[in-house]
C-alpha cells in the first residue's frame, strides 16, 4: 500500500481520468447522524440504542438491509413505512462535509476529471449534496435505488463507466470500508482507502489536503500529461 505524503512518487497518480466517491466517511462525516437516526427507530420499537457492531454496520450498508440487521423480522415492514414519511432534514444537523473535500473537487473539476458518486444511501442524497454544498460535482450519482443490485455488487460502478465511456483502467474507487473495497474489486477498478490502512488499497489518503497538494504537484511535475488531464 502507498500512502499519500509528500515523498510519494507522482508516476501513481498518470492515467486517471476518473474518481468515483463513497459518501458516507468520504464525502461527509456521518457516523453521528448514522447512530441518531437508527436509535430514533429502535427506541420506537422500545429497544435500547445500537451496539457498537450496529452502529459500524449502520454506517457501511443501505437502509434496507440496516433495517434487517438491527430491527426484529416482524418490525421491518413497519419501519419502511415510517422512513418514507420521516423528515430526514432532522438529520443534517449532525452531517458535516469531510474536511478539504470540497477544495479537492473544485481542483478535480478545474482539471476536467470526471467525478461520481457510488454510494449506499437510498433517496437521501440529495439533501446531502445540498447541505454539503457539494451539489453539481458528481455525474452520475448512483445510490441503492439506482441499480438493481447495490453495493458490493459492481452494478453502480459499471453504470458509471458505461455513462463516461471510461476504461475501468482509468477509474479510481475512493471509499472507507471493506464494502466499497469489494465493490472496487467486483467493478476491476482500482480501490484507494481514505483513511483507513487496514483496507486492501492500492493507496491511502489520510486527509484530502494531503491528496490535492499531491495531485498538484504531480500535475506540475508532468504526471498529468500521462493521463491526469487528457
Amino acid at each position: 500500500m502507498i500512502i499519500v505524503n509528500d515523498l510519494m512518487r507522482p508516476e501513481v497518480l498518470a492515467g486517471i481520468r476518473g474518481f468515483i466517491f463513497d459518501c458516507d466517511g468520504v464525502l461527509i462525516d456521518s457516523f453521528a447522524a448514522n447512530v441518531w437516526y437508527y436509535n430514533r427507530f429502535r427506541a420506537h420499537f422500545g429497544l435500547p440504542p445500537m451496539s457498537p457492531e450496529e452502529e459500524r454496520y449502520t454506517h457501511t450498508r443501505n437502509t434496507f438491509d440496516s433495517f434487517r440487521h438491527i430491527l426484529p423480522p416482524e418490525r421491518y415492514e413497519e419501519a419502511m413505512r415510517m422512513r418514507e414519511t420521516f423528515d430526514y432534514r432532522l438529520v443534517l444537523p449532525h452531517v458535516r462535509r469531510e474536511p478539504g473535500v470540497r477544495g479537492l473537487l473544485l481542483w478535480l473539476r478545474s482539471r476536467g476529471f470526471r467525478l461520481a458518486v457510488n454510494t449506499s444511501r437510498a433517496d437521501t442524497m440529495d439533501h446531502i449534496l445540498s447541505h454539503a454544498d457539494l451539489t453539481g460535482f458528481f455525474r452520475p450519482v448512483v445510490t441503492a435505488l439506482t441499480e438493481p443490485r447495490p453495493k458490493p455488487a459492481s452494478d453502480g460502478v459499471l453504470r458509471i463507466l458505461s455513462d463516461w465511456r471510461c476504461p475501468r483502467e482509468e477509474v479510481v474507487f475512493i471509499g472507507d470500508s471493506v464494502v466499497d473495497e469489494r465493490t472496487a474489486r467486483a467493478a476491476g477498478v482500482r480501490f484507494w482507502s481514505y483513511g483507513d490502512e487496514r483496507l486492501d488499497a492500492e493507496v491511502m489518503i489520510p486527509d484530502f489536503f494531503t491528496f490535492l497538494r499531491n495531485l498538484r504537484r504531480a500535475y506540475a511535475g508532468g504526471a498529468g500529461h500521462a493521463g491526469l488531464d487528457s
